[in-house]
């Protein structure tokens, strides 16, 4: 039998976990939740900039540690991160927690019609 697969975006991670239980007596092959954000690698938590952890403009910018290279230097390439930005570029809002889910083809219009009652956007 084939399979389907299920890309839903919620607003906070207690409906996508509402939504997976419901999932669960469907026939799931596969199933994840993940928060995402503008940079990959980020860390939610601030940097001591008091302290002296500022190790770049990304740092200073957005008072957030990052765990590789690639993330920082996006962060600092931002035009919000110069200070002269006018505002409006701001990372994702709202919807930044990803329910995928894979299921066998027959429970697929089921499970769509789960991740809609629970809030999910597809």
């Amino acid at each position: 039998m084939s399979e389907k697969n299920i890309l839903a975006y919620f607003k906070s991670p207690e409906e996508a976990e509402g939504a997976a239980k419901k999932l669960k007596v469907l026939r799931v092959v596969d199933m994840s939740i993940d928060r995402f954000s503008l940079y990959p690698g980020t860390r939610m938590y601030g940097a001591n900039l008091f302290a002296g952890d500022m190790v770049s403009l990304s740092s200073a910018a957005y008072g957030t540690s990052f765990n590789g290279e690639t993330s920082a230097i996006l962060a600092a390439s931002d035009p919000s991160a110069s200070g002269m930005s006018d505002g409006g570029q701001g990372g994702p809002t709202g919807r930044d927690i990803l329910l995928t889910v894979v299921v066998e083809e027959d429970s697929f219009d089921r499970a769509m019609r789960i991740v809609e009652d629970a809030g999910g956007m597809v």
